[in-house]
Order: C-alpha cells, then structure tokens, then sequence
C-alpha cells in the first residue's frame, strides 16, 4: 500500500543519515511511523519493527512511542501481537524499565502458548538488564493486579528466578524480593503462600542458618500462632498444615522448632479427634502426628516441657489399650480385640521418646508407681502383638525383590514393616530400667539417610535423633534397599491390627510366647531377628512367665 511505502522510505531515510543532529531534525518522520499503528495490517507491521527501532533517538516521543508499541501489543492479529511483544525488551531503557516490566507482566495473561512464551523471555531478558527494575514491575502487579495476572506473576517468579545466574541475583536484588515478599504474604491463599516460600527458601542470601531461622519466623508468623486454635474451622485447621510443612524442612540442629512443637502439644493434641480438613480423603489426624514427629527432633529448650509431656504421654495412652479381661474359659469378655493403630503410635511414641530425652526421669519421678505399671502393661500387650504381626510380614516379603516389591500390596506391607520395626525398637528403650532415650529410627515415610563424609549438613537435616555414626567396614546384615513406597498410601489400608483378625492365642494360653523362648533356645532361621533380644525382654513381655 502507499502508507506502507511511505514508511519505508521513512526507514530508510532515518538509517541512512544516522547522526544525531540529523535524526532529531527528523522528529516528524519518526511520528510518521507512529501513526502507522492506525494504519492496515502491513503498516502496523512495519510500525512493530521501526518504532523501537528508532526510539533512542527521540527521548521526548518515549511516551507516544511506548503506547504505540502497546496498542499493537494488543492487536487482533496474532502476528502482530507477537511481533510487538517481542520487541518490547527495546524499550527497557532507564526509567522506562519498570513500566515495560508492568507491561509484559500484564501480557502474562495471554492464552496463546507462542505469545505467552514470547512475554516469559521477554521478561528474562529485561531481567538481565536491571533486576530490580524488572522485579518492581512483576511485584506491582501482584500486589495490585488482575488475579489471573497475579497468579501467573507468582509462578513466573517460582519457576525463573532459579534460572538467573548470581550476578543478576545479587543480594540487593535477594533483599528487595524478601521485602516485597512479605508485603504480598500479608494476604495470600494457601497455594500462594506455598510458592512463595519455594522462591525465598531458593535464595541464596537465606540458605544459611540465620537466613533459615528468618524463614521459619515467616512462617510462624504466618501460621499465626498467637491465635486461639479452632479445631472446627477447616481452614484454621488447613492453614497451620500449610504453615507446619513449609516449615518442617528448614528445622535443623541450629533452627529448632520448639514454638511449632509447643503449639501443637498445647492447641492441638487435646483437640486432635475435633479436627476437620477442607481436603478429601485425607486422615487429618495421621497428618498431624507426622508434622509433629518430624518436628519433635528439632525441638529445643522448652518453657512448659513437663506439661507439654503430659499433654503427648496422655494422648499415647489413647492409642495404646490395655489388655481385655477374659472370662473363666480364657475368652475375651468384652467380645472385641482392640485393634492396634501403628501409624499413630509411631509417630506418637516417636515425638514422646524426642522429647522425653530432655526429661528423661519422667516416666520414674514425674509419674505414680500406678501409672507406671499401667503403661508397662500397655507397652508389654502392644509388643506381644507387634512381633506376631512383624513375623507375618517377614513371611509374606521373605524373597520378594524387584518388582515384587512394587505391587500395591507389598509397598504397604514394606511401610507395615518399617512402621512396626520402628515401634519395636522404641519399646526396647522404653522397658529398659530406667527406661533409655538413646536408639536411633527413621520415620517410616521418610528415605533412610546415606551418610556422607562431604556434606555439611548431614548431622542436622535429618529426622534422626542421634550424631551420625562412623560406618563400619563390613556389609551390615539389613542394609539392603527396600522400596519405600510414596507417603499417604498405607496409613487407610494398614493403620490398625486386631489380635481377632490374625487370630492370635489368648493372653492367659500365651502360646505364642512358649514358641518364641522355643525359638530362642534352638536357634530357628525364620525367627532370627527375635534371637538377638535379651531372653529378659521375652520373660518381661510375657505374663505366663511373670505371673
């Protein structure tokens, strides 16, 4: 067309006499290409390509010029549209940078896969240019954005930011995202809240101890701890979860947990059957006794440690019942076996032995000589059924491998297995006298920890309640690898055992303790892992020897 033509020989007028005193002198062919945006699609296409081309040379048509790049930026033609956009970055000069930031942070709302791929590099490369310039963009509209532009501003910022080498993610620019950071935090959803806590815990300037122990404040002051807890809102019930599992990786050694494990024993323990979840399927109850025993390894100096004991030592008794009474005949008199929830005493006797290490006269001075004997008697009748039920899962794994092991049924025998060994070895420190706090487990759900002479952070990022020990030079006898299967999966399936179900010998027949002290004296392989306890531990947990 003649405009078309027209502009070009504009173009070609400006590039061929480039001086300065030349160009400036040429400010209406410059506005010429300008008023291309108004013209066909061919002129606006030239416009796209010409107007940034020659904007350096005409500071006092910056305006105009950003706001034709702008309208063609949201053209109906696609072509066009990206043309534009992916000269925007040409205009990030000075103080022009903030706004073409806001501009293609605007322009991350596309619905077109090409155009918004062309806003993301865009965005990259201005970022190369002036972080902070970029980032004041990208935080404006969040905070004052569209939501479609907000959420996809967020995940720009979580999925780029690790891109970017050190030089552009200086510790300025790591300050000014934790500042704006936090003024975003002061009103954000569930989701939100999650993907910002994955960009601050990327940065460097906040992987050290104190940037840590700054993110754990964050969260603490996020969860909102100095509230009252009302186990019947889900949403006060789904916030703390939220809180607590952002939290939980930055626990260490140096970074303790101590207000998170104060809270829950003292807001949430007492009212752990009263909760509700907005999440479907999911076993609330198990969920919190996880968080807490993952946190409870971390647990420092505690203001309220006796009381807070009583709180996790009362909320144990629940899960752990007492022998039934039996009838004349050696029947059960109620007529049910209580069924046994290993998941929740796991976690519950795993928090309980973290924490009564720093009391460790509690079960001796804290408590009556009543009490005592009750839980031993409790602890002794768990044990009798934990080793019926560790054979059977021994017998139905025995020779399993490889793909064996990944059929749905053997991953939760494999967790069933940990879960019950983790268990046994706990009691074992509980009965000694007076009882002990030294064994070392791994939490069921969590991978086993690989010692390595090379990390720095070994003794503290891991949910183990001791230093690391040396390794041997020879092979260890379970130090096999298992399939540890994806938490969540077992807790429904496998979360209680009754003795009925496995139809196990009254308590005052105790054959099965006949078998195991068999056992023990003629060395039987299927039983191997019973030989190496203490023959007193077997005469301790069976009556028909202590009666």
């Amino acid at each position: 067309s003649t405009a078309a033509s027209f502009i070009y020989r504009i173009q070609s007028l400006l590039t061929d006499f480039s001086k300065p005193s030349y160009i400036n002198s040429h400010k209406d062919a410059y506005q010429v290409i300008l008023d291309g945006v108004k013209g066909g699609a061919k002129e606006k296409r030239l416009a796209a390509q010409f107007i940034p081309k020659f904007f350096k040379h005409f500071p006092e048509l910056a305006d105009s010029a950003i706001n034709a790049q702008l309208d063609l930026c949201e053209d109906e033609d696609v072509s066009i549209r990206r043309q534009a956009i992916k000269e925007l970055p040409q205009f990030a000069t000075g103080d022009n940078l903030p706004r073409v930031a806001d501009i293609l942070t605007q322009l991350l709302q596309s619905d077109d896969s090409a155009e918004f791929n062309l806003v993301n590099n865009a965005l990259l490369s201005i970022f190369k240019m002036d972080a902070k310039g970029t980032l004041g963009g990208l935080f404006s509209q969040i905070l004052q954005g569209e939501d479609i532009v907000r959420e996809r501003a967020i995940k720009f910022l979580s999925t780029k930011l690790k891109t970017l080498p050190e030089e552009v993610l200086n510790k300025e620019v790591e300050e000014f995202i934790l500042a704006e950071s936090k003024k975003v935090l002061e009103d954000v959803t569930g989701e939100e809240f999650v993907l910002f806590m994955k960009i601050l815990s990327g940065l460097k300037s906040l992987q050290t101890v104190s940037g840590r122990q700054q993110l754990v404040e964050l969260v603490a002051e996020q969860a909102d701890l100095e509230q009252t807890f009302n186990p019947a809102d889900p949403d006060c019930v789904d916030r703390l979860l939220q809180c607590t599992r952002q939290a939980v990786p930055l626990f260490s050694k140096n970074v303790h947990s101590t207000k998170f494990v104060t809270y829950f024993c003292e807001h949430v323990l007492p009212n752990l059957s009263a909760l509700t979840t907005p999440v479907e399927g999911l076993d609330i109850q198990l969920e919190v006794l996880k968080l807490l025993a993952e946190m409870s390894s971390f647990c420092g100096d505690m203001e309220k440690l006796e009381s807070n004991l009583k709180k996790l030592f009362d909320k144990l008794l629940e899960y752990m019942p007492l022998p039934p009474e039996e009838a004349e005949n050696g029947e059960n008199a109620g007529g049910e076996e209580p069924k046994l929830q290993f998941s929740y005493v796991e976690c519950l006797l795993y928090s309980f032995h973290q924490l009564g290490r720093k009391l460790p006269d509690f079960l001796t001075a804290k408590l009556n000589a009543e009490k005592l004997k009750d839980f031993k008697i409790r602890l002794q009748y768990f044990a009798r059924g934990l080793q019926v039920y560790i054979r059977q899962l021994r017998l139905a794994l025995q020779g399993k491998t490889g793909e064996a092991l990944k059929t749905e049924e053997n991953k939760i025998k494999v967790v069933a297995l940990k879960i019950t060994n983790n268990i046994n070895v706990l009691i074992k420190d509980l009965f000694h006298i007076p009882p002990s706090y030294k064994s070392t487990v791994t939490l069921s759900w969590k991978p086993v920890q690989k010692a390595d002479a090379n990390q720095k952070r070994t003794s503290e990022d891991t949910t183990s309640s001791s230093p690391p020990k040396k390794a041997s030079a020879g092979p260890k006898r379970d130090a096999r690898q298992i399939y540890n299967p994806p938490s969540g999966k077992y807790s429904s399936n496998l979360g209680s055992f009754s003795y009925g179900e496995l139809g196990i010998i009254k308590t005052r027949n105790c054959l099965v303790c006949y078998w195991v002290v068999f056992c023990f004296f003629f060395n039987i392989e299927m039983l191997r892992p019973l030989i190496h306890f203490k023959f007193l531990y077997i005469l301790k947990i069976c009556p028909w020897f202590s009666s």
